[in-house]
């Protein structure tokens, strides 16, 4: 069976052009761990929910822009340059339909934050800038560099199982994070500094889980980050043999 996992894209102005985009290393990591097929979203609203009739799974990739604060009751944007309304506009009904249905969900970075949001949580808009916290954004340098394995996170629950450890060492390229976890969601991990750097949807009659850091850059060097790809594969497939058997 070939499973077919949706990734909504982002909103880019390339030349006079606007296009829709997303990195590579997510579709790489879908075909190479999670033994899925990546299709692209676009950012087109909405109208996009007829889609999950025809996939297993949705993965909610990272990206430079951040959720627009008014989507949690916040009127002031810290980070006025970089937002990406289409996106929200999609992501956000997508990923309470998915779960809804019980759809697999696995949310990467920004899409961690689309999750609490999509859930009724609430985000820091600037990590670095609050009282005893790390600076978690990627700094300079190589692309290898910023995706370095950076700091440790304390990890526990379903996520511990999974990654086969209750410490594991992760990357660090956020500027924004979870202030108040959505109900429904358990935190699964923590970073030293207390931000939250993985939930799981409790509530979800499906497999959802949201990582703050980014493994689809080490799914084939960094055995946890390989194992989430490999869970969320395996969750993909249950999910689309139930809906077999069920036609």
């Amino acid at each position: 069976m070939t499973l077919i996992v949706g990734i909504p894209a982002c909103t880019k102005q390339i030349g006079e052009l606007e296009q829709h985009a997303t990195p590579s290393r997510y579709g790489a990591a879908l075909m190479g761990a999670a033994d899925a097929l990546p299709i692209l979203l676009p950012p087109v609203g909405d109208g996009l929910l007829g889609l999950l009739d025809r996939i297993d799974g949705l993965l909610l990739s990272g990206s430079p822009s951040n959720v627009h604060p008014t989507h949690y009751g916040v009127d002031h944007s810290e980070t006025p340059e970089w937002h990406d309304k289409r996106r929200d506009d999609t992501t956000l009904p997508l990923a309470r339909a998915a779960i809804a249905r019980g759809m697999p969900v696995l949310a990467i970075c920004r899409g961690i934050q689309e999750l609490n949001v999509a859930l009724g949580g609430t985000l820091h808009q600037r990590v670095h800038t609050l009282a005893g916290r790390m600076d978690h954004r990627s700094g300079e340098g190589t692309m290898d560099h910023q995706f370095r394995l950076k700091h440790k996170v304390a990890v526990s629950g379903q996520l511990a199982r999974i990654v086969g450890a209750t410490e594991i060492l992760v990357n660090s390229l956020h500027g924004q994070a979870i202030d108040r976890p959505a109900d429904g969601l358990v935190v699964e991990a923590v970073a030293p500094d207390g931000t939250i750097e993985a939930v799981r949807v409790a509530s979800a009659p499906g497999w959802a889980f949201g990582v703050q850091f980014h493994p689809e850059w080490h799914w084939a060097t960094d055995a946890p980050s390989r194992a989430i790809f490999a869970a969320f594969g395996a969750a993909c497939r249950a999910y689309a043999q139930g809906l077999k058997r069920a036609a």
